[in-house]
């Protein structure tokens, strides 16, 4: 199984979710400037990043509620091959975080998550 790396939320109350999380798992969050707005990256006792909540705004504005799972992958273009072909489908366009790059997908039981490659070379460059 590939490593999960992330998990995200994204809802039209993520300073109320923020605020939830701090007290309910004694997170503390880093605000991420968004531009008008700040979305936030959570973090545990030990000030390691655990996860986001993102509001539903700006390139988030099309994304699922509920948490995202991020899934590390090793070559995310045949990944996405693999999904289309086994009945999921591409549910966002391809992000860049850095060198690395990911991508909501949509499985074949309608939950999402996304693939995450650390080191994306895009084939059409």
């Amino acid at each position: 199984m590939s490593e999960n790396t992330w998990i995200d939320i994204t809802t039209d109350n993520a300073t109320e979710l923020a605020n939830f999380y701090q007290r309910v798992m004694g997170w503390t969050c880093d605000a991420v400037n968004m531009g008008d707005y700040s979305d936030f990256v959570m973090l545990n006792s030990e000030g390691e990043p655990v996860g986001g909540i993102c509001h539903r705004k700006g390139p988030n504005k099309d994304l699922p509620s509920g948490w995202i799972p991020y899934f590390v992958v090793s070559d995310l273009d045949y990944a996405l091959i693999e999904v289309s072909q086994c009945g999921g489908m591409q549910h966002s366009e391809i992000r860049y975080h850095g060198k690395a790059a990911f991508v909501i997908i949509k499985d074949v039981s309608g939950s999402f998550c996304a693939l995450y490659d650390k080191a994306y070379v895009d084939e059409e460059d």
